[in-house]
Protein backbone atom coordinates (compact mmCIF):
# COMPACT_ATOMS: atom_id res chain seq x y z
CA UNK A 1 0.00 0.00 0.00
CA UNK A 2 1.68 3.20 -1.13
CA UNK A 3 2.09 6.18 1.68
CA UNK A 4 2.09 9.82 1.43
CA UNK A 5 4.37 12.41 3.16
CA UNK A 6 2.78 15.19 4.77
CA UNK A 7 4.24 18.26 4.53
CA UNK A 8 5.58 20.78 6.63
CA UNK A 9 6.07 24.17 7.51
CA UNK A 10 10.03 24.62 8.33
CA UNK A 11 11.18 26.44 11.67
CA UNK A 12 12.76 29.22 8.89
CA UNK A 13 8.95 30.09 7.57
CA UNK A 14 7.94 33.35 8.11
CA UNK A 15 5.33 32.60 10.14
CA UNK A 16 4.91 32.90 14.05
CA UNK A 17 5.01 29.57 16.33
CA UNK A 18 1.50 30.01 16.75
CA UNK A 19 1.05 30.08 13.09
CA UNK A 20 3.05 27.58 12.38
CA UNK A 21 1.12 25.21 14.56
CA UNK A 22 -2.43 26.15 12.71
CA UNK A 23 -0.89 25.45 9.45
CA UNK A 24 1.17 22.00 9.95
CA UNK A 25 -2.31 21.01 12.09
CA UNK A 26 -4.92 22.21 8.38
CA UNK A 27 -2.20 20.68 6.42
CA UNK A 28 -2.26 17.15 8.03
CA UNK A 29 -5.84 17.09 8.28
CA UNK A 30 -6.08 17.28 4.80
CA UNK A 31 -3.32 14.73 4.22
CA UNK A 32 -4.87 11.98 6.56
CA UNK A 33 -8.23 12.23 5.23
CA UNK A 34 -8.94 8.42 4.28
CA UNK A 35 -8.81 7.63 0.94
CA UNK A 36 -12.82 6.74 0.34
CA UNK A 37 -13.25 2.60 0.50
CA UNK A 38 -13.38 0.75 -2.89
CA UNK A 39 -16.37 -2.12 -3.13
CA UNK A 40 -14.27 -5.46 -4.47
CA UNK A 41 -15.52 -5.79 -8.43
CA UNK A 42 -19.34 -4.48 -8.63
CA UNK A 43 -21.53 -5.66 -11.67
CA UNK A 44 -21.30 -2.83 -14.10
CA UNK A 45 -24.68 -1.06 -14.45
CA UNK A 46 -26.47 0.05 -17.41
CA UNK A 47 -28.41 2.88 -18.47
CA UNK A 48 -31.73 2.25 -19.16
CA UNK A 49 -34.73 4.40 -19.72
CA UNK A 50 -38.29 3.33 -17.87
CA UNK A 51 -40.95 4.42 -20.29
CA UNK A 52 -44.37 4.87 -19.43
CA UNK A 53 -47.51 5.30 -21.27
CA UNK A 54 -50.46 5.88 -18.57
CA UNK A 55 -53.86 6.85 -18.64
CA UNK A 56 -55.04 6.22 -15.34
CA UNK A 57 -51.58 5.80 -13.34
CA UNK A 58 -51.01 2.00 -13.53
CA UNK A 59 -48.03 2.15 -16.12
CA UNK A 60 -46.88 4.99 -14.28
CA UNK A 61 -46.64 2.82 -10.50
CA UNK A 62 -45.38 0.07 -12.09
CA UNK A 63 -42.58 1.98 -14.25
CA UNK A 64 -41.73 4.15 -11.12
CA UNK A 65 -41.10 0.78 -8.76
CA UNK A 66 -39.33 -0.51 -11.93
CA UNK A 67 -36.87 2.22 -11.67
CA UNK A 68 -36.16 2.08 -7.91
CA UNK A 69 -35.99 -1.87 -8.54
CA UNK A 70 -33.16 -1.02 -11.40
CA UNK A 71 -30.86 1.82 -9.42
CA UNK A 72 -31.07 -0.51 -6.36
CA UNK A 73 -29.51 -3.49 -8.34
CA UNK A 74 -26.54 -0.33 -9.53
CA UNK A 75 -28.22 0.70 -13.09
CA UNK A 76 -28.51 4.22 -13.85
CA UNK A 77 -32.51 3.86 -14.72
CA UNK A 78 -34.45 6.96 -15.39
CA UNK A 79 -38.09 7.13 -15.25
CA UNK A 80 -39.77 9.05 -18.28
CA UNK A 81 -43.05 9.51 -19.08
CA UNK A 82 -43.66 8.75 -23.41
CA UNK A 83 -45.54 12.50 -22.76
CA UNK A 84 -43.23 14.74 -25.45
CA UNK A 85 -41.04 12.28 -25.76
CA UNK A 86 -39.77 11.31 -29.39
CA UNK A 87 -38.16 8.60 -31.31
CA UNK A 88 -35.19 10.43 -32.21
CA UNK A 89 -34.52 10.47 -28.37
CA UNK A 90 -35.04 6.97 -28.06
CA UNK A 91 -32.77 6.62 -31.10
CA UNK A 92 -29.90 7.67 -28.54
CA UNK A 93 -30.97 4.73 -25.56
CA UNK A 94 -29.10 1.41 -25.88
CA UNK A 95 -31.73 0.43 -23.26
CA UNK A 96 -35.00 0.79 -23.04
CA UNK A 97 -38.20 -0.82 -20.93
CA UNK A 98 -42.17 0.42 -22.12
CA UNK A 99 -44.92 0.23 -20.04
CA UNK A 100 -47.97 0.93 -22.30
CA UNK A 101 -51.68 0.89 -21.38
CA UNK A 102 -54.16 0.66 -23.90
CA UNK A 103 -56.75 3.35 -23.81
CA UNK A 104 -60.62 3.53 -25.82
CA UNK A 105 -60.80 1.43 -29.39
CA UNK A 106 -56.91 0.25 -28.76
CA UNK A 107 -55.59 2.99 -29.12
CA UNK A 108 -52.31 5.00 -27.17
CA UNK A 109 -53.28 7.24 -23.92
CA UNK A 110 -54.05 10.49 -25.04
CA UNK A 111 -50.68 11.81 -24.33
CA UNK A 112 -48.85 9.34 -26.17
CA UNK A 113 -50.09 9.79 -29.67
CA UNK A 114 -47.64 12.32 -31.22
CA UNK A 115 -45.15 9.68 -30.30
CA UNK A 116 -46.43 6.84 -31.61
CA UNK A 117 -47.53 8.50 -34.61
CA UNK A 118 -44.14 9.83 -35.06
CA UNK A 119 -42.60 6.40 -34.36
CA UNK A 120 -44.79 4.96 -37.28
CA UNK A 121 -43.33 6.90 -40.11
CA UNK A 122 -41.64 5.43 -42.85
CA UNK A 123 -38.42 7.77 -42.81
CA UNK A 124 -37.46 7.05 -39.29
CA UNK A 125 -33.97 5.71 -38.87
CA UNK A 126 -33.77 1.67 -37.74
CA UNK A 127 -32.80 0.85 -34.19
CA UNK A 128 -30.62 -1.70 -34.72
CA UNK A 129 -28.35 -0.69 -31.57
CA UNK A 130 -31.28 -0.87 -29.03
CA UNK A 131 -32.54 -3.45 -26.65
CA UNK A 132 -36.04 -3.67 -25.31
CA UNK A 133 -38.70 -4.75 -23.35
CA UNK A 134 -42.57 -3.99 -23.34
CA UNK A 135 -45.23 -4.81 -20.95
CA UNK A 136 -48.82 -4.07 -22.21
CA UNK A 137 -51.65 -3.41 -20.05
CA UNK A 138 -55.56 -3.75 -21.12
CA UNK A 139 -58.98 -4.73 -20.12
CA UNK A 140 -59.51 -8.00 -21.89
CA UNK A 141 -63.54 -7.22 -21.67
CA UNK A 142 -62.42 -4.57 -24.65
CA UNK A 143 -62.53 -6.22 -28.16
CA UNK A 144 -58.72 -4.45 -28.73
CA UNK A 145 -57.03 -5.97 -25.89
CA UNK A 146 -53.55 -4.47 -25.01
CA UNK A 147 -53.47 -2.94 -29.05
CA UNK A 148 -51.41 -0.13 -28.14
CA UNK A 149 -48.84 -2.44 -26.26
CA UNK A 150 -49.22 -5.22 -29.02
CA UNK A 151 -48.82 -2.76 -31.99
CA UNK A 152 -45.43 -0.70 -30.29
CA UNK A 153 -43.45 -4.06 -29.73
CA UNK A 154 -44.23 -4.66 -33.29
CA UNK A 155 -43.10 -1.65 -34.61
CA UNK A 156 -39.91 -1.27 -32.66
CA UNK A 157 -38.91 -4.97 -34.35
CA UNK A 158 -39.54 -3.96 -37.40
CA UNK A 159 -37.13 -1.20 -36.71
CA UNK A 160 -34.52 -3.40 -36.01
CA UNK A 161 -34.61 -3.47 -32.00
CA UNK A 162 -33.98 -6.06 -30.02
CA UNK A 163 -36.14 -7.84 -27.42
CA UNK A 164 -34.93 -8.10 -23.79
CA UNK A 165 -37.59 -10.40 -23.09
CA UNK A 166 -41.24 -11.89 -24.54
CA UNK A 167 -43.85 -9.11 -24.38
CA UNK A 168 -46.34 -9.90 -21.69
CA UNK A 169 -50.16 -8.89 -22.15
CA UNK A 170 -51.81 -8.07 -18.59
CA UNK A 171 -55.47 -7.97 -18.18
CA UNK A 172 -56.79 -5.93 -15.37
CA UNK A 173 -55.78 -8.56 -12.69
CA UNK A 174 -52.11 -7.90 -13.64
CA UNK A 175 -50.13 -8.64 -10.89
CA UNK A 176 -48.89 -12.47 -11.36
CA UNK A 177 -47.87 -11.44 -15.18
CA UNK A 178 -46.47 -8.78 -14.78
CA UNK A 179 -44.20 -10.41 -11.88
CA UNK A 180 -43.37 -13.04 -14.07
CA UNK A 181 -42.68 -10.48 -16.97
CA UNK A 182 -40.67 -8.54 -14.01
CA UNK A 183 -38.29 -11.79 -13.07
CA UNK A 184 -37.93 -12.33 -16.49
CA UNK A 185 -36.62 -9.18 -17.49
CA UNK A 186 -34.34 -8.80 -14.53
CA UNK A 187 -32.59 -11.72 -15.27
CA UNK A 188 -31.87 -10.81 -18.99
CA UNK A 189 -30.58 -7.37 -17.67
CA UNK A 190 -28.56 -9.62 -14.86
CA UNK A 191 -27.00 -11.69 -18.33
CA UNK A 192 -25.80 -8.69 -19.64
CA UNK A 193 -23.89 -7.14 -16.90
CA UNK A 194 -22.71 -10.64 -16.30
CA UNK A 195 -21.13 -10.97 -19.18
CA UNK A 196 -19.62 -7.51 -19.13
CA UNK A 197 -15.75 -6.50 -17.43
CA UNK A 198 -16.12 -5.81 -14.07
CA UNK A 199 -14.33 -2.42 -12.98
CA UNK A 200 -13.56 -0.91 -9.00
CA UNK A 201 -15.25 2.05 -7.89
CA UNK A 202 -16.10 4.06 -4.67
CA UNK A 203 -18.52 2.32 -2.83
CA UNK A 204 -20.32 5.49 -2.41
CA UNK A 205 -21.40 5.56 -6.15
CA UNK A 206 -23.38 2.68 -5.90
CA UNK A 207 -25.25 4.27 -2.97
CA UNK A 208 -27.86 6.27 -4.59
CA UNK A 209 -30.25 9.07 -3.20
CA UNK A 210 -34.20 9.23 -3.53
CA UNK A 211 -34.82 12.37 -4.89
CA UNK A 212 -38.32 12.45 -5.35
CA UNK A 213 -40.46 15.52 -4.37
CA UNK A 214 -43.19 14.01 -2.07
CA UNK A 215 -42.82 10.23 -0.16
CA UNK A 216 -46.04 7.91 -1.63
CA UNK A 217 -48.38 7.25 0.84
CA UNK A 218 -48.40 4.22 2.89
CA UNK A 219 -52.08 3.46 1.89
CA UNK A 220 -51.71 2.01 -1.35
CA UNK A 221 -54.07 -0.63 -3.71
CA UNK A 222 -51.91 -3.55 -1.86
CA UNK A 223 -52.55 -1.79 1.36
CA UNK A 224 -55.33 0.24 1.70
CA UNK A 225 -57.11 2.15 4.10
CA UNK A 226 -60.45 1.24 6.48
CA UNK A 227 -61.84 4.93 5.89
CA UNK A 228 -65.33 5.32 7.56
CA UNK A 229 -68.16 6.40 5.21
CA UNK A 230 -69.09 9.62 7.18
CA UNK A 231 -72.13 11.29 4.58
CA UNK A 232 -74.18 9.69 1.57
CA UNK A 233 -76.75 11.38 0.01
CA UNK A 234 -78.73 11.33 -3.00
CA UNK A 235 -77.73 14.39 -5.72
CA UNK A 236 -80.56 13.42 -7.93
CA UNK A 237 -84.14 13.79 -7.54
CA UNK A 238 -86.20 10.70 -6.30
CA UNK A 239 -88.19 10.57 -9.44
CA UNK A 240 -85.11 10.71 -11.58
CA UNK A 241 -84.37 7.97 -13.95
CA UNK A 242 -80.96 7.51 -12.17
CA UNK A 243 -79.52 7.44 -8.93
CA UNK A 244 -76.23 9.76 -8.44
CA UNK A 245 -74.55 10.02 -5.21
CA UNK A 246 -72.21 11.94 -2.86
CA UNK A 247 -69.83 9.75 -0.86
CA UNK A 248 -67.64 11.52 1.91
CA UNK A 249 -64.69 9.20 2.96
CA UNK A 250 -62.78 10.54 7.22
CA UNK A 251 -59.31 10.02 6.48
CA UNK A 252 -58.67 12.65 9.53
CA UNK A 253 -56.60 9.23 11.50
CA UNK A 254 -54.52 8.36 8.74
CA UNK A 255 -51.80 8.97 6.37
CA UNK A 256 -53.48 9.31 3.13
CA UNK A 257 -52.86 12.66 1.56
CA UNK A 258 -54.45 13.76 -2.14
CA UNK A 259 -54.49 16.19 -4.23
CA UNK A 260 -57.60 17.89 -6.50
CA UNK A 261 -57.51 16.12 -9.69
CA UNK A 262 -56.51 12.89 -8.24
CA UNK A 263 -58.77 10.05 -7.75
CA UNK A 264 -60.22 7.50 -5.36
CA UNK A 265 -59.77 3.80 -5.40
CA UNK A 266 -62.00 2.02 -3.49
CA UNK A 267 -62.05 -1.47 -2.92
CA UNK A 268 -65.34 -2.98 -3.29
CA UNK A 269 -66.71 -6.81 -2.37
CA UNK A 270 -69.58 -8.55 -4.43
CA UNK A 271 -73.54 -8.88 -3.37
CA UNK A 272 -73.56 -11.43 -0.51
CA UNK A 273 -76.74 -12.62 -2.19
CA UNK A 274 -75.28 -13.62 -5.77
CA UNK A 275 -72.67 -15.23 -3.90
CA UNK A 276 -74.96 -17.36 -2.33
CA UNK A 277 -76.80 -18.39 -5.36
CA UNK A 278 -73.71 -19.12 -7.29
CA UNK A 279 -72.83 -21.62 -4.50
CA UNK A 280 -76.32 -23.42 -4.43
CA UNK A 281 -76.52 -23.94 -8.37
CA UNK A 282 -72.91 -25.65 -7.67
CA UNK A 283 -73.52 -27.27 -4.29
CA UNK A 284 -70.08 -26.05 -2.89
CA UNK A 285 -70.11 -25.43 0.75
CA UNK A 286 -68.99 -22.02 1.42
CA UNK A 287 -66.78 -23.05 3.75
CA UNK A 288 -64.85 -25.35 1.55
CA UNK A 289 -60.60 -24.48 1.86
CA UNK A 290 -59.11 -22.85 -1.23
CA UNK A 291 -56.11 -21.17 -2.12
CA UNK A 292 -56.29 -17.44 -4.00
CA UNK A 293 -54.25 -17.67 -7.87
CA UNK A 294 -52.53 -14.45 -5.84
CA UNK A 295 -51.53 -16.97 -3.03
CA UNK A 296 -53.04 -17.23 0.80
CA UNK A 297 -55.55 -19.54 1.71
CA UNK A 298 -59.24 -18.96 2.44
CA UNK A 299 -62.63 -20.24 2.24
CA UNK A 300 -64.32 -20.03 -0.96
CA UNK A 301 -67.58 -18.18 0.64
CA UNK A 302 -64.83 -15.57 1.65
CA UNK A 303 -62.78 -16.00 -2.14
CA UNK A 304 -66.10 -15.12 -4.20
CA UNK A 305 -67.41 -12.53 -1.90
CA UNK A 306 -64.02 -10.12 -1.50
CA UNK A 307 -61.42 -11.32 -4.05
CA UNK A 308 -62.51 -12.88 -7.20
CA UNK A 309 -64.77 -10.71 -10.01
CA UNK A 310 -68.52 -12.74 -10.97
CA UNK A 311 -70.21 -10.35 -12.45
CA UNK A 312 -68.71 -10.11 -16.00
CA UNK A 313 -67.65 -13.04 -18.26
CA UNK A 314 -64.67 -12.91 -20.19
CA UNK A 315 -63.09 -14.85 -23.19
CA UNK A 316 -60.15 -16.46 -20.45
CA UNK A 317 -63.45 -17.77 -18.32
CA UNK A 318 -65.17 -18.56 -20.96
CA UNK A 319 -62.63 -20.86 -22.61
CA UNK A 320 -61.64 -21.97 -18.75
CA UNK A 321 -64.89 -23.06 -18.47
CA UNK A 322 -65.48 -24.58 -21.58
CA UNK A 323 -62.18 -26.97 -21.59
CA UNK A 324 -63.49 -28.37 -18.25
CA UNK A 325 -66.56 -29.41 -19.39
CA UNK A 326 -65.35 -30.58 -23.30
CA UNK A 327 -64.77 -34.29 -22.75
CA UNK A 328 -68.46 -34.59 -21.13
CA UNK A 329 -70.93 -32.22 -22.48
CA UNK A 330 -71.96 -31.42 -26.28
CA UNK A 331 -72.83 -28.33 -25.16
CA UNK A 332 -69.41 -27.10 -23.63
CA UNK A 333 -67.64 -28.03 -26.74
CA UNK A 334 -70.37 -25.61 -28.62
CA UNK A 335 -68.94 -23.11 -26.15
CA UNK A 336 -65.56 -24.01 -27.02
CA UNK A 337 -66.65 -23.38 -30.49
CA UNK A 338 -67.29 -19.53 -30.12
CA UNK A 339 -63.47 -18.97 -29.20
CA UNK A 340 -62.22 -19.56 -32.65
CA UNK A 341 -61.64 -15.53 -34.38
CA UNK A 342 -64.09 -16.30 -36.72
CA UNK A 343 -66.99 -16.75 -33.72
CA UNK A 344 -65.69 -13.15 -32.30
CA UNK A 345 -68.61 -11.29 -33.00
CA UNK A 346 -71.05 -14.01 -31.67
CA UNK A 347 -68.82 -14.64 -27.88
CA UNK A 348 -69.35 -10.90 -27.73
CA UNK A 349 -72.82 -11.06 -28.04
CA UNK A 350 -72.78 -14.03 -25.43
CA UNK A 351 -70.66 -12.44 -23.17
CA UNK A 352 -72.10 -8.78 -22.80
CA UNK A 353 -73.81 -8.09 -20.00
CA UNK A 354 -73.84 -11.76 -18.53
CA UNK A 355 -71.67 -12.95 -15.29
CA UNK A 356 -70.86 -16.37 -14.07
CA UNK A 357 -73.92 -17.46 -12.80
CA UNK A 358 -75.30 -17.46 -16.00
CA UNK A 359 -72.68 -19.47 -17.37
CA UNK A 360 -73.70 -21.84 -14.65
CA UNK A 361 -77.14 -21.80 -15.62
CA UNK A 362 -76.39 -21.94 -19.62
CA UNK A 363 -74.18 -24.88 -19.37
CA UNK A 364 -75.10 -26.41 -15.73
CA UNK A 365 -72.97 -29.65 -14.67
CA UNK A 366 -69.50 -28.75 -15.64
CA UNK A 367 -67.68 -27.84 -11.83
CA UNK A 368 -67.32 -30.18 -9.44
CA UNK A 369 -64.23 -29.37 -7.64
CA UNK A 370 -64.04 -25.37 -6.11
CA UNK A 371 -60.12 -25.26 -6.92
CA UNK A 372 -61.49 -24.60 -10.49
CA UNK A 373 -64.06 -22.47 -9.86
CA UNK A 374 -61.00 -20.24 -7.94
CA UNK A 375 -58.31 -20.86 -10.61
CA UNK A 376 -61.27 -19.67 -13.26
CA UNK A 377 -62.20 -16.80 -11.87
CA UNK A 378 -59.86 -12.87 -11.99
CA UNK A 379 -59.46 -10.81 -9.79
CA UNK A 380 -61.78 -8.37 -8.39
CA UNK A 381 -60.65 -5.09 -8.96
CA UNK A 382 -60.62 -1.97 -7.07
CA UNK A 383 -62.89 0.96 -8.65
CA UNK A 384 -61.60 4.17 -9.17
CA UNK A 385 -63.66 7.59 -8.46
CA UNK A 386 -62.55 11.13 -9.68
CA UNK A 387 -62.15 12.80 -6.46
CA UNK A 388 -65.02 15.63 -6.10
CA UNK A 389 -63.60 17.35 -2.80
CA UNK A 390 -60.22 19.66 -1.87
CA UNK A 391 -57.58 18.82 1.08
CA UNK A 392 -57.63 22.97 1.74
CA UNK A 393 -61.65 23.51 1.26
CA UNK A 394 -62.68 19.66 3.13
CA UNK A 395 -59.86 18.89 5.87
CA UNK A 396 -59.82 15.37 6.31
CA UNK A 397 -62.11 14.15 4.41
CA UNK A 398 -62.01 12.53 0.49
CA UNK A 399 -65.74 13.13 -1.19
CA UNK A 400 -66.74 10.57 -4.42
CA UNK A 401 -69.47 11.01 -6.73
CA UNK A 402 -70.96 7.67 -7.75
CA UNK A 403 -73.23 7.31 -10.67
CA UNK A 404 -75.17 4.01 -9.09
CA UNK A 405 -75.11 0.80 -11.82
CA UNK A 406 -78.56 -0.98 -12.33
CA UNK A 407 -80.23 -2.45 -15.28
CA UNK A 408 -81.97 -5.16 -16.12
CA UNK A 409 -80.78 -8.06 -18.35
CA UNK A 410 -81.13 -11.33 -19.67
CA UNK A 411 -84.54 -11.47 -17.33
CA UNK A 412 -82.30 -10.92 -14.20
CA UNK A 413 -81.51 -7.52 -12.60
CA UNK A 414 -77.91 -6.73 -12.48
CA UNK A 415 -75.66 -3.77 -11.29
CA UNK A 416 -72.20 -2.24 -10.44
CA UNK A 417 -70.12 -4.50 -7.84
CA UNK A 418 -69.05 -1.23 -6.68
CA UNK A 419 -71.83 1.65 -6.72
CA UNK A 420 -74.52 -0.92 -5.63
CA UNK A 421 -72.41 -1.87 -2.51
CA UNK A 422 -72.20 2.44 -1.83
CA UNK A 423 -75.64 2.82 -2.72
CA UNK A 424 -77.46 -0.90 -1.03
CA UNK A 425 -74.95 -2.33 1.82
CA UNK A 426 -72.49 0.13 3.37
CA UNK A 427 -74.58 2.00 5.60
CA UNK A 428 -72.96 5.70 7.18
CA UNK A 429 -70.19 4.59 9.65
CA UNK A 430 -69.18 1.40 7.97
CA UNK A 431 -65.85 1.43 6.68
CA UNK A 432 -64.34 0.51 3.22
CA UNK A 433 -60.84 0.10 2.17
CA UNK A 434 -59.88 2.91 -0.31
CA UNK A 435 -56.48 4.38 -1.44
CA UNK A 436 -55.47 7.24 -3.50
CA UNK A 437 -54.30 7.19 -7.19
CA UNK A 438 -52.70 10.06 -8.24
CA UNK A 439 -53.76 12.19 -11.79
CA UNK A 440 -50.55 14.10 -12.17
CA UNK A 441 -51.76 14.90 -15.44
CA UNK A 442 -54.98 16.54 -14.20
CA UNK A 443 -53.87 19.62 -12.12
CA UNK A 444 -54.59 22.93 -11.84
CA UNK A 445 -52.59 25.67 -12.88
CA UNK A 446 -49.69 26.56 -10.99
CA UNK A 447 -50.86 30.38 -12.08
CA UNK A 448 -53.59 31.28 -9.68
CA UNK A 449 -54.98 34.18 -11.76
CA UNK A 450 -55.05 31.50 -15.16
CA UNK A 451 -58.96 31.29 -16.37
CA UNK A 452 -60.07 27.66 -16.63
CA UNK A 453 -62.58 26.26 -18.64
CA UNK A 454 -64.26 22.72 -17.45
CA UNK A 455 -65.71 20.57 -19.83
CA UNK A 456 -67.93 17.61 -17.34
CA UNK A 457 -71.33 16.33 -17.66
CA UNK A 458 -72.96 13.96 -15.20
CA UNK A 459 -70.23 12.50 -12.68
CA UNK A 460 -67.51 14.24 -14.59
CA UNK A 461 -68.13 17.21 -12.39
CA UNK A 462 -66.56 15.69 -9.87
CA UNK A 463 -63.15 17.15 -9.99
CA UNK A 464 -64.36 20.45 -11.13
CA UNK A 465 -65.97 20.45 -7.72
CA UNK A 466 -62.79 19.98 -6.13
CA UNK A 467 -61.28 22.86 -8.54
CA UNK A 468 -63.89 25.21 -7.86
CA UNK A 469 -63.45 24.68 -3.73
CA UNK A 470 -59.54 24.65 -3.97
CA UNK A 471 -59.30 28.01 -6.30
CA UNK A 472 -62.01 29.19 -3.50
CA UNK A 473 -60.12 27.84 -0.55
CA UNK A 474 -56.18 29.35 -1.65
CA UNK A 475 -58.10 32.81 -2.90
CA UNK A 476 -57.06 31.87 -6.10
CA UNK A 477 -57.96 35.07 -8.86
CA UNK A 478 -58.15 33.36 -12.19
CA UNK A 479 -61.62 33.37 -13.79
CA UNK A 480 -63.47 29.80 -13.39
CA UNK A 481 -66.00 29.02 -16.73
CA UNK A 482 -68.02 24.79 -15.98
CA UNK A 483 -69.97 23.12 -18.98
CA UNK A 484 -72.30 20.76 -17.36
CA UNK A 485 -75.18 18.75 -18.71
CA UNK A 486 -77.20 15.66 -17.56
CA UNK A 487 -80.92 14.57 -18.94
CA UNK A 488 -83.11 17.16 -16.87
CA UNK A 489 -82.54 19.87 -14.57
CA UNK A 490 -85.49 19.07 -12.64
CA UNK A 491 -83.97 15.58 -11.15
CA UNK A 492 -80.50 15.33 -12.18
CA UNK A 493 -78.58 18.85 -11.48
CA UNK A 494 -75.95 17.72 -9.89
CA UNK A 495 -74.78 19.83 -6.76
CA UNK A 496 -77.19 22.26 -8.20
CA UNK A 497 -76.73 24.60 -4.56
CA UNK A 498 -73.39 24.66 -4.70
CA UNK A 499 -73.23 25.87 -8.18
CA UNK A 500 -75.49 28.11 -8.24
CA UNK A 501 -74.10 29.74 -5.33
CA UNK A 502 -71.02 30.35 -6.86
CA UNK A 503 -72.09 31.93 -9.90
CA UNK A 504 -74.18 33.94 -7.53
CA UNK A 505 -71.06 35.18 -5.56
CA UNK A 506 -68.71 35.02 -9.20
CA UNK A 507 -66.58 32.73 -8.28
CA UNK A 508 -67.85 30.66 -11.03
CA UNK A 509 -67.86 33.25 -13.93
CA UNK A 510 -69.65 31.35 -16.26
CA UNK A 511 -71.81 27.98 -15.91
CA UNK A 512 -73.38 27.11 -18.91
CA UNK A 513 -75.99 23.86 -18.83
CA UNK A 514 -77.27 21.43 -21.26
CA UNK A 515 -80.23 19.11 -20.44
CA UNK A 516 -80.37 16.92 -22.98
CA UNK A 517 -84.17 16.10 -22.47
CA UNK A 518 -85.43 19.01 -21.65
CA UNK A 519 -86.29 20.26 -24.83
CA UNK A 520 -87.74 18.40 -28.09
CA UNK A 521 -84.09 18.20 -29.33
CA UNK A 522 -81.15 16.95 -27.43
CA UNK A 523 -78.60 19.42 -26.39
CA UNK A 524 -75.23 18.40 -24.96
CA UNK A 525 -72.27 20.16 -23.59
CA UNK A 526 -70.34 20.54 -26.85
CA UNK A 527 -73.49 22.39 -28.64
CA UNK A 528 -73.19 24.56 -25.86
CA UNK A 529 -69.42 25.09 -26.42
CA UNK A 530 -69.94 26.40 -30.72
CA UNK A 531 -73.01 28.24 -28.91
CA UNK A 532 -70.48 30.44 -27.43
CA UNK A 533 -67.32 29.78 -29.65
CA UNK A 534 -66.83 33.41 -29.44
CA UNK A 535 -66.06 33.45 -25.59
CA UNK A 536 -64.26 29.88 -25.85
CA UNK A 537 -61.89 31.53 -28.08
CA UNK A 538 -61.41 34.75 -26.40
CA UNK A 539 -60.52 32.48 -23.17
CA UNK A 540 -58.45 30.34 -25.01
CA UNK A 541 -56.80 33.73 -25.86
CA UNK A 542 -56.45 34.74 -21.94
CA UNK A 543 -54.38 31.80 -21.56
CA UNK A 544 -56.87 29.68 -20.27
CA UNK A 545 -56.21 25.92 -19.68
CA UNK A 546 -59.13 23.25 -21.01
CA UNK A 547 -60.06 20.60 -18.94
CA UNK A 548 -62.75 17.77 -19.88
CA UNK A 549 -63.39 14.81 -17.80
CA UNK A 550 -66.15 11.82 -18.48
CA UNK A 551 -67.15 9.57 -21.59
CA UNK A 552 -64.13 8.88 -23.00
CA UNK A 553 -66.49 7.16 -25.99
CA UNK A 554 -68.54 9.19 -27.69
CA UNK A 555 -68.32 12.82 -24.78
CA UNK A 556 -64.59 12.96 -25.17
CA UNK A 557 -64.27 12.63 -28.90
CA UNK A 558 -67.56 15.18 -29.56
CA UNK A 559 -65.97 17.41 -27.38
CA UNK A 560 -62.57 17.27 -28.43
CA UNK A 561 -64.08 17.91 -32.63
CA UNK A 562 -65.75 20.86 -31.01
CA UNK A 563 -62.69 22.36 -29.58
CA UNK A 564 -60.90 21.84 -33.51
CA UNK A 565 -63.92 23.22 -34.75
CA UNK A 566 -63.74 26.34 -32.48
CA UNK A 567 -60.20 26.67 -33.23
CA UNK A 568 -61.07 26.48 -37.10
CA UNK A 569 -63.82 29.34 -36.97
CA UNK A 570 -62.48 31.58 -34.53
CA UNK A 571 -58.85 31.74 -35.56
CA UNK A 572 -59.64 31.34 -38.83
CA UNK A 573 -57.22 28.43 -39.17
CA UNK A 574 -57.04 25.55 -41.64
CA UNK A 575 -57.79 22.34 -40.22
CA UNK A 576 -54.18 21.55 -40.40
CA UNK A 577 -53.73 24.60 -38.18
CA UNK A 578 -55.83 24.04 -36.28
CA UNK A 579 -54.57 20.92 -35.00
CA UNK A 580 -51.36 22.08 -34.52
CA UNK A 581 -53.17 24.27 -32.28
CA UNK A 582 -54.59 22.00 -29.99
CA UNK A 583 -51.26 20.31 -30.09
CA UNK A 584 -49.52 22.99 -28.44
CA UNK A 585 -52.39 23.38 -25.94
CA UNK A 586 -51.35 20.31 -24.82
CA UNK A 587 -47.70 21.30 -25.34
CA UNK A 588 -48.54 23.85 -23.08
CA UNK A 589 -50.16 21.77 -20.42
CA UNK A 590 -53.35 23.58 -21.10
CA UNK A 591 -55.32 21.00 -22.95
CA UNK A 592 -56.32 18.09 -20.13
CA UNK A 593 -58.41 14.86 -20.55
CA UNK A 594 -59.26 12.76 -17.36
CA UNK A 595 -61.94 10.44 -19.75
CA UNK A 596 -62.75 7.01 -18.99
Amino acid sequence: MSTQTVPFIPDNAPFSPQQRAWLNGFLAGIFSTAAPATTAMPAPSLKIAVLYASQSGTAEGLARKLTKELKAKGHVASLISLEGYTPQALAQERYAIFLASTYGEGDAPDAVQPFYEQLCLQHLPAYADLSYAVLALGDSNYEHFCKFGIDLDHKLAALGAVPLCSRVDCDVDYEAPHAQWKSTLLGALDNITAARPKKSTPSASVIAADTESSALSIHTRDNPFLAPVVDKRALTQDVSSKLTLHMAFSISDSAVTYEAGDACGVVPQNDARLVEEILKTLHFSPTAPVQLPSGGATTLGDALLHHLQITRLTRKMIQAYATIGQSGSIQCRTLLGLLVPEQQAHLEKYTYDRGLIDLLHDYPGVLHDPADLVAMLPKLTPRLYSISSSPFAHTGEIHTTVAVVRYRSHNRERGGVCSTLLADRIPTGDRLPIYIQPNNKFRLPKQTDAPIIMIGPGTGVAPFRAFLHERRALASTGRNWLFFGERSAATDFLYRDELESMVADQHLSRLDLAFSRDQEHKVYVQDKMLEQAPQFWSWLQDGASVYVCGDASRMAKDVDRTLHSIVEQQGRLDPEAATDYVQTLKDQHRYHRDVY
